[in-house]
């Protein structure tokens, strides 16, 4: 035990780990592929599970060698503040679909509010993964 406390004391406080970096600079709003990816040597801790950010958009411009960090990254961006989408409301056997016009930017699942063009009222809808959107209210 004294020969574990002796080594952990000989080794400098930031030890070199491995972990992720960008292979290249990426741009805001990038989405993460493996040719994005590469091990690199640093002492900040970070993302090491490639699987963590592939398919993960960058929230920030990310320059390259510099560590992945999980607040970098989000679930990618289907539908953009200020586009026109395909709005649908679905309860029993009745459906009805529009154009709406989104007032937020949404990731699949997520809650934005959309403006039905037709009525110009705002509702609250559902990103679905296809890009589409759901009123829930």
């Amino acid at each position: 035990m004294r020969a574990l406390v002796l080594v952990l004391a000989l080794l400098p406080a930031n030890a070199w780990a491995g972990g992720l970096g960008a292979a290249h600079t990426l741009p805001a709003g990038s989405v993460i592929t493996a040719g994005d990816l590469r091990v690199i040597d640093t002492d900040r801790p970070g993302l090491t599970d490639p699987s963590a950010a592939i398919g993960m958009q960058t929230r920030i411009t990310i320059y390259e060698g510099r560590p992945l960090h999980g607040n970098m990254l989000q679930a990618p961006r289907l539908v953009d503040r200020n586009q026109i989408v395909r709005l649908s409301f679905l309860r029993g056997g009745l459906r009805i679909d529009t154009e709406g016009r989104a007032m937020n930017d949404g990731a699949a699942g997520e809650m934005i509010h959309v403006m039905n063009i037709g009525s110009r009222s705002t509702v609250t809808a559902q990103v679905m993964p296809d890009g589409s959107l759901a009123v829930t209210n």
